[in-house]
């Protein structure tokens, strides 16, 4: 099972993978081991696009933030593969000592501290993290605007902002002729749909915005592996997963259940292509801690769900 579709990421040049490979896990539920093995079938099997982010995995006990970006970019020294991946990571989440924001002073530094990490001369994506409203948006995108002038970044992109704030910043980039935000990352899957819903998916279908999400499998929930509070104990993000285990988290895996018997795959592979089906979604973010799971990640970029299986999953999740 081969991964052959490439979709333009907004206006932009870049042309991705109908599924992007969530770099979170390096160096977090991962080593460098099996991030290599698993980066390594990911591009074999056809996927080229790749999200991490500074501050990955801050988080996790002993890391500092870095380490996921650290273990990519090993990984393209050594391979070699720089012109065949799109590299998307991003800036201003808070990095300790190293600070946080969007300000031109901290993204001209953490943009340094990310092509070393990456060991490449440029970025294919930047992202900022969160928004920064203490940050003039003109400071940012102006300072975006130098990097990819001084081919740095190829593109930008928008993560967790309000329509509100996206549509500021769209028409600061008119006014000024700065870059534009190419594409959005908001939290979106079977069970978290309001937010994107509401305003952002009208908007970037408006603008021609590269959609991107996170969380599309709702960290796991929406793989059928948890179905009860017991099951939480089987993964370093079962307390993220407890507030599914309600009746309409219930009802939404009984529906995925259905689809999946029907097409003879798996509740991940469904998850997953009623989101690639979405005409404003360019490609979910999902990561995997072995192969396993990785070729369940591949075969949802070919699986082609029909208009009933569309509306009974929409009808279980509304």
């Amino acid at each position: 099972m081969v991964i052959t579709e490439r979709r333009k990421l907004g206006r932009s040049q870049l042309e991705v993978s109908p599924i992007s490979f969530g770099g979170n896990v390096f160096g977090w539920t991962i080593d460098e081991n099996t991030s290599f093995e698993i980066l390594d079938k990911f591009v074999a099997a056809g996927g080229n696009f790749i999200d991490t982010a500074d501050v990955y995995s801050k988080w996790a006990a002993g890391n500092q933030g870095g380490e996921s970006e650290t273990i990519l970019g090993k990984w393209l020294k050594q391979r070699g593969h720089r012109e065949q991946v799109v590299i998307a990571t991003k800036v201003g989440s808070d990095m300790g000592v190293k600070g946080k924001g969007l300000s031109r002073k901290h993204i001209q530094e953490a943009v340094e501290d990310s092509l070393q990490r990456l060991q490449t001369d440029y970025i294919d994506l930047y992202q900022s993290h969160i928004d920064d409203e203490s940050t003039p948006l003109e400071e940012t995108l102006e300072t975006y605007s130098e990097l990819i002038r001084q081919g740095k970044i190829r593109a930008i992109g928008a993560s967790n902002y309000s329509g509100s704030r996206l549509l500021q910043a769209l028409e600061i980039s008119r006014k000024h002729s700065y870059p534009r935000y190419e594409s959005l990352q908001p939290r979106y899957n079977l069970y978290d749909r309001d937010s994107y819903e509401q305003d952002l998916q009208q908007i970037s279908q408006e603008h021609e915005i590269g959609v991107i999400s996170y969380s599309s499998i709702a960290s796991g929930f929406l793989s059928g592996k948890y179905r009860s509070e017991q099951d939480l104990s089987i993964s370093a993000r079962g307390n993220s997963i407890k507030k599914y285990l309600n009746p309409r988290g219930f009802a939404i895996l009984e529906a995925i259940d259905r689809v999946a018997k029907s097409y003879n795959s798996t509740p991940t592979q469904v998850s997953l292509a009623w989101l690639i089906a979405n005409p404003t979604i360019t490609a979910p973010i999902v990561s995997a801690t072995n192969l396993e799971q990785l070729n369940d990640i591949i075969q949802a970029a070919n699986l082609k769900l029909d208009a009933g299986a569309i509306n009974l999953l929409n009808q279980a999740s509304s």
